[in-house]
């Protein structure tokens, strides 16, 4: 594969675009931003929305994405892209698997941007508490600079909401284990004052709801005010297919608060679980400048065994709010209605507006100009100094002693998939004289749970190498090697395109030698190695490693590309 000019591939993605909306006039197509994007907040300003997620142990943390149409999303930033906001009280340097940023809240006020949000670590020393620790990020502009993390003392649990009263008064509400819970798993919302200039709670704590249909992991709050009453939303029933999203009302923001008789107000408990997208919750509401609601939710895609390898995922739906009609109710009280025409997360949904279709990127394309990595890169946790470098039109990655191991920090980096059905591809340069040493793609979602897909040296030459790591359970962290495939590159020369393509569920693994020649068959094997059993989504990545020994051997990864194809 050659090089693309800039021009090329801006008119082939251009033409994409174009295509797109014109088959899609008048509709979106949830998710809105897809790939392993969960747990959605989002806010306003005059050129605006702005959108924030959940990221976990991987690093840059909290993605910032903006639209002006709230269908089409452009990544502009990160609230933690800086080593020195996740290397101290915020620790991402060897954070556990599934620990690490928690459900956060953005919020523009005055002019200023806020994320808060919890990050959540468990010490690597043997009977250790897991440290829940919320902080809060400022910005005057979404794109960053975000200051460095205040983490807020005395905030038990997880899960914080930021809210700003009319009064000037900015209120903390959030999630913890009530001090008598009356069944495991019941979680209790409560609200604290936050002093403006220290960012730390004063006043009483105040104890608001335990949820509406049970209770069970109440979590994720948002609190919101209309016609002079305080709304207080929720999510509820844990991360799979009884999750739901939950609201109460109050006349007081301290409470108490009287739950819709009419809860949950979004799930997909009640369809069946082999509805397209299931799991939907931990939402979050938005009034736009006309006086129209929507709401932001996660869904996971029943693509697969109903799952999908992308995991949580971000879907628009439309709002609007009636009164109660009771004719012998005093109080008629106004409440949100989710999706009014189905009650249901569909998959395509009228435009919000209009004049502005949907353009689905479904290509992306990194020839590494430059000399930083692009924002859509990630790596599972912070790195070490150096770990890629971007010069000469190509990424270069050490292979050191480093290998994918829990808490690690291997020398691994990708971007989130993004459908079940693509094409992968990364041309490589490589050579080393130490045996061991190995260079290549991976499709990753947790230290137990990635392919490798390698060029590496042995006693004799090279070998092409497929390792397929997958935990024995969702709830065992135990790696167990599933499969392990070798092919002898006997016309190796140092110079490889290295592929992946699923098609039906299944993985093909597939090279050419040089640039040119048609692609050599290696492997299929079942996609559902990697497909995402908790929070995360997987990332399509590039790898090196010594396998214990810092070789000094670097891979010069020349180009990456990548299509998606929507089922």
């Amino acid at each position: 594969m050659t090089r693309m000019s800039s021009t090329t591939l801006a008119m082939v993605l251009g033409l994409m675009l174009l295509n797109s909306a014109a088959a899609e006039h008048g509709h979106f197509t949830n998710p809105i931003i897809r790939g392993g994007h969960p747990d959605p907040s989002i806010c306003r300003d005059d050129t605006g929305f702005y959108l924030v997620n959940s990221t976990f142990e991987y690093f840059p943390g909290l993605p910032v994405h903006h639209s002006t149409d709230l269908v089409n999303w452009t990544l502009i930033g990160h609230g933690l892209h800086r080593p020195e906001q996740a290397t101290g009280a915020v620790n991402l340097v060897d954070v556990q698997s599934d620990g690490g940023i928690h459900a956060p809240t953005i919020r523009c006020h005055e002019g200023r941007y806020y994320i808060i949000t919890t990050n959540v670590y468990l010490p690597p020393e043997e009977g250790a508490e897991t440290e829940f620790v919320n902080f809060i990020v400022m910005a005057d502009d979404p794109r960053g600079p975000w200051s460095q993390p205040i983490v807020i003392e005395g905030a038990p649990g997880i899960d914080p909401d930021l809210f700003f009263d009319d009064d000037g008064r900015a209120w903390y509400v959030g999630t913890h284990s009530p001090a008598k819970p009356n069944f495991p798993g019941e979680g209790e919302i409560y609200l604290q004052e936050l002093d403006t200039v220290t960012w730390q709670l004063i006043g009483v704590r105040h104890f608001l709801w335990r949820g509406a249909c049970g209770g069970v992991w109440s979590d994720g709050p948002h609190l919101y005010k209309r016609e002079g009453r305080y709304y207080l939303m929720i999510a509820e029933g844990g991360t799979s297919f009884n999750h739901a999203v939950m609201i109460a009302v109050s006349d007081d923001i301290t409470g108490p608060y009287a739950s819709n008789p009419r809860n949950p107000i979004l799930s997909s408990r009640h369809l069946s679980y082999d509805f397209w997208v299931n799991t939907t919750g931990h939402a979050d509401l938005i009034e736009l400048e006309d006086g129209r609601w929507y709401l932001v939710a996660l869904g996971i895609r029943g693509d697969y065994e109903r799952g999908s390898n992308m995991g949580r995922e971000t879907h628009l739906v439309p709002v609007t709010w009636e009164r109660e009609p009771f004719w012998w109710q005093e109080v008629k009280t106004l409440w949100p209605v989710v999706a009014p025409e189905t009650g249901r997360i569909e998959r395509k949904t009228g435009l919000p507006f209009p004049a502005k279709p949907q353009e689905r990127n479904n290509t992306f394309v990194d020839e590494f100009e430059g000399d930083t990595l692009g924002l859509e890169w990630a790596y599972r946790r912070v790195p070490k100094p150096g770990t890629v470098v971007v010069k000469d039109g190509a990424a270069h990655l050490r292979a050191t002693a480093a290998m994918i191991r829990e808490r690690g920090r291997a020398n691994l980096f990708g971007f989130r998939q993004t459908e079940s059905d693509f094409e992968y591809a990364a041309q490589l340069r490589f050579d080393s004289d130490t045996v061991g040493s190995e260079a290549g793609l991976n499709l990753f979602q947790k230290d137990n749970n990635h392919i490798a897909y390698t060029v590496r040296r042995d006693d004799t030459g090279w070998l092409l190498r497929i390792e397929a790591i997958a935990p024995r359970s969702n709830r065992d962290a135990t790696p167990e090697a599933k499969l392990v495939h070798e092919t002898t590159l006997n016309d190796y020369a140092g110079d490889i395109i290295l592929r992946v393509v699923s098609r039906d569920d299944q993985y093909a693994f597939s090279y050419t030698l040089g640039e040119d020649g048609e692609p050599k068959p290696v492997l299929a094997m079942d996609a559902g190695y990697i497909i995402s059993k908790k929070y995360t989504g997987a990332h399509l990545g590039l790898y090196a490693t010594g396998n214990g020994i810092d070789t000094g051997d670097v891979a010069r990864f020349e180009w990456v590309r990548y299509e998606a194809f929507e089922r």
